[in-house]
């Protein structure tokens, strides 16, 4: 019995600690797609490509996950792009 506990509770654990978020970038009037693209090659260490299709997405959806993670890796990368003077969240 002893043993099950144990491995559920490493089970949750793991669950807990693999608890991924979203790191969203919105559509505004005010950033260039070249802002937005330099600032995600920047922050999120996007290729040129992955940035491109990412402003994309942003600029005709209104939105776009450009990034999952921890929320410890994740929020430092929002408040720099919101430093950029882009909208961001972490969800």
């Amino acid at each position: 019995m002893d043993i099950l506990v144990e491995e559920l509770t490493e089970i949750a654990q793991v669950v807990i600690d693999e608890d991924l978020r979203e790191l969203l970038v919105f559509n505004d009037d005010f950033n260039t797609f070249d802002h937005v693209i330099q600032t995600l090659i920047r922050v999120c260490k996007h290729d040129v490509i992955q940035a491109e299709q990412c402003a994309h997405i942003i600029h005709f959806k209104g939105k776009c996950c450009v990034k999952e993670g921890k929320l410890s890796v994740l929020k430092p990368m929002k408040e720099a792009i919101c430093e950029a003077g882009i909208k961001a969240a972490v969800l």
